[in-house]
């Protein structure tokens, strides 16, 4: 089965009287004055009131289901797709005598899940595919009251919800700080596994700032969480929240070892906004990025792999309008650098749109400033281009050094990309063939040096130390990026 990250309907477990091991030591090396055993019980004591099992439903919709009830679904189908075809039904849920009165006797069920409180007023945070698509939504405590819940704001690109239950003096959970957080520190989690409301495991912070996704930088760890574990709180052993529980790293579907947290310093971030108007707004740049490697750093000048290519640059955004181009590579915003792309992204993610700010990037050798007015980041983006018909190679042309032959763009197909130069590449061979080159490409730069015609990029050619790594700037379908050649290899 495919690799693949795996969003939980879940929870997790307990683990008690754990050895709290010291640093390695050296050979030789006296042994640490003391150890301690982490016993997790009197957190579970503490938190357990705070964190509730999430069960939603939904309203019957369409023609009767081979289950007998308009519409129904196995509401365990979505744990066999986890867990696949030799994981054995499971027994279907039965009406719950506490549901509150007077409710739609034809909800069907839809997923179960967990969360926590985090004000004596009622506030729960949870993950977004938890309760998304939801036509009710109940939240069981530990004293078993099951009460209904409604929605103050749920954002799907960092997968945090805020519910809300009426009543006051719930019991709440002390927020702790993520940063904090070290790397082999024992950490658990409560929630409800398959529905089993309240259950604990626990394990140790296996990475910090792991990047799966643009907005969030997650919390790695070793802690088992199952389908009904998302939404559930990720303590650490003082009993404060460092994070939610919300994916799975898996080749089976199941839990393999490895699963994702959401710092809750980011969860409390969006819920902020979620509280205060319901939605999430975010800076907004417009363009579209990728990684700088390795070999395109060496061969740009830059002393390491750090920052992001901009690879395209969409009409009327802020950064069309500050004269951000693309093969442009941001380092800094506001001073702060950039280490990679999914960090530039959360930067100007959580600064207010109307902010002004100013990118350093690295442009034909050289650094500069730009100055953008951040936009707001819209609902949905979508930027797509055809793929261009290379022209002939002409007669009796003949590759350069690098396997490529050229031929210059004609106007009108300049003034379409909005570039004052490049060539077209008719003809791939050898080196360039190696790195992924191939006809249609449009060559922008060579080793920070702007191409203007094929003459001119043949002749760069002829002069370039091919000892070295060479880096052109390339245009593929509309999507701008660097791309290494090494000649001598």
């Amino acid at each position: 089965m495919k690799t693949q990250l795996t969003r939980l309907f879940g929870a997790a477990l307990l683990g008690a009287g754990l050895l709290a091991a010291g640093p390695a030591l050296a050979q030789g090396a006296a042994a640490p004055a003391r150890t301690a055993f982490v016993d997790f019980a009197d957190v579970v004591e503490r938190a357990d009131p705070a964190v509730v099992n999430i069960r939603t439903t939904e309203r019957p919709r369409g023609p009767r289901g081979p289950q007998g009830a308009p519409g129904e679904q196995d509401p365990f189908e979505l744990f066999r797709r986890f867990f696949g075809p030799d994981v054995p039904s499971m027994p279907r849920p039965q009406p719950n005598p506490r549901a509150p009165r007077g409710g739609n006797q034809d909800e069907v069920p839809r997923g179960v899940g967990s969360g926590f409180f985090i004000s004596a007023d009622g506030f729960i945070l949870t993950n977004h595919h938890v309760v998304n698509g939801a036509d009710e939504i109940y939240v069981t405590l530990t004293d078993k009251r099951e009460l209904k819940a409604r929605i103050i704001g749920s954002d799907e690109r960092t997968d945090v919800a805020l519910i809300k239950v009426e009543g006051t003096g719930f019991p709440r959970l002390p927020i702790g700080d993520p940063g904090k957080l070290r790397k082999g520190e024992w950490v658990m989690a409560i929630g409800s596994p398959f529905g089993l409301e309240n259950t604990v495991t626990a394990g140790v912070v296996s990475a910090k700032s792991r990047d799966t996704g643009d907005f969030l930088p997650f919390i790695q760890t070793d802690v088992a969480v199952n389908p009904g574990n998302s939404g559930g709180p990720l303590l650490n052993t003082r009993g404060e929240v460092v994070g939610i529980n919300s994916q799975i790293f898996t080749r089976s579907g199941g839990y393999q070892g490895i699963s994702f947290a959401i710092p809750i310093d980011e969860a409390i971030r969006v819920s902020d906004q979620l509280r205060a108007s319901g939605r999430v707004s975010r800076g907004y740049l417009g363009v579209r990025l990728e990684e700088v490697t390795k070999d395109v750093a060496e061969g740009l000048g830059l002393s390491k792999p750090q920052g992001a290519v901009v690879t395209n640059v969409e009409a009327n955004t802020p950064a069309a309008k500050a004269g951000l181009q693309e093969g442009d590579i941001v380092l800094r915003v506001d001073g702060r650098v950039v280490e990679n792309r999914a960090e530039l992204v959360r930067q100007i993610a959580n600064i207010r749109p109307g902010t002004k700010i100013t990118l350093q990037v690295w442009r034909a050798g050289k650094t500069r400033d730009v100055t953008i007015t951040l936009a707001e980041r819209p609902a949905e983006q979508t930027a797509q281009r055809g793929g261009e018909t290379p022209p002939k190679a002409p007669d009796n042309a003949k590759a350069n050094e690098l396997g490529l032959i050229t031929v210059d763009l004609s106007e009108a197909r300049r003034k379409e990309l909005r570039i004052k130069g490049g060539v077209q590449v008719v003809s791939v061979d050898g080196a360039a063939e190696r790195a992924g080159l191939r006809a249609g490409d449009v060559l922008l730069q060579f080793n920070n040096q702007e191409i203007l015609s094929a003459a001119q990029f043949n002749a760069l050619v002829a002069k370039a130390d091919l000892r070295k790594t060479i880096v052109v700037l390339v245009n593929r379908n509309g999507a701008v990026n660097y791309v290494p050649i090494r000649p001598s290899r």
